[in-house]
């Protein structure tokens, strides 16, 4: 079954993106708080070239279960709630699956949100931060970077994938010195070793525009899911991190001068 689902992912790097202007999203939501500040308009594009034991949106995996979308009709709703999500400090945020499959839409999209006076936020894992042009991460106000493990043979195990291109697109929003979120899932037995928190910890120490480090407890509230489209959820016999984990890693961050949440 894993094999079969890093083979699905591989082949996801090769489907076409659709023409200028156009897009496939899996669904677009409000949320407040997990998204970047303030109430945000979320946008979830799908296709993932990555396979994370503990994804909680598998109905994103595949560019081919999405809908096709232009970019006018979303930023049609956008408006609709565009008062609304100022008012509360939010903004827009592109989410996924993995936004920058689909780099063309992507760009558009925070270009337009961006133009039209609000706040911008990026999602995104870096596999495929090459694909970022500069002028996407202009119009981009905040990238949200997972950085889903420190150790490179346990982000393969983890997400099937390379952590390196990921390291790369941090150091380049670092250079560009654009705003970052990382984002950090506490996965016990699998992210949890205090020897990856550390190293995780120095790198982000030494970029210079983390504004934060978001510490995610894992879940398994995307168990459902997993049962509805006919698949196992890997990590079922995991638990979430209790308090004194989670205390200790927050310390480790704190110990090298970086705030986490």
């Amino acid at each position: 079954m894993r094999d079969r689902l890093l083979d699905e992912a591989a082949a996801e790097l090769r489907v076409p993106e659709p023409a200028a202007g156009a897009g496939v999203i899996e669904s677009w939501d409000l949320s407040v708080g997990v998204d970047g500040p303030g109430t945000r308009f979320v946008v979830f594009t799908c296709g993932c070239p990555l396979r994370c034991l503990y994804c909680h949106n598998p109905e994103t995996w595949r560019m081919r279960d999405g809908r096709r979308v232009t970019v006018d009709q979303v930023m049609t709703e956008v408006d609709r709630y565009r008062r609304f999500i100022s008012v509360a400090g939010g903004g827009v945020t592109v989410s996924g699956g993995e936004p920058l499959l689909q780099p063309r839409f992507t760009g558009e999209l925070l270009r337009r949100c961006h133009g039209g006076g609000l706040h911008t936020a990026l999602d995104t894992s870096g596999f495929l931060g090459d694909r970022a042009s500069d002028a996407l991460l202009a119009d981009t106000d905040l990238v949200l970077l997972d950085i889903k493990s420190w150790d490179p043979q346990g982000y393969r195990r983890l997400t099937g994938a390379r952590l390196e291109p990921t390291l790369r697109f941090a150091r380049r929003l670092a250079d560009l010195g654009r705003p970052v979120w990382v984002r950090f899932v506490l996965v016990p037995g699998h992210t949890d070793a205090e020897e990856n928190v550390d190293g995780l910890a120095r790198f982000v120490a030494t970029l210079g525009n983390v504004e934060r480090v978001d510490v995610l407890p894992f879940h398994r509230m995307a168990a459902g899911k997993y049962a509805r489209l006919g698949l196992t959820f890997p990590l079922a016999g995991v638990k979430p991190p209790d308090r004194a984990l989670l205390a200790r890693v927050h310390a480790q961050f704190a110990a090298h001068g970086v705030h986490s949440v």
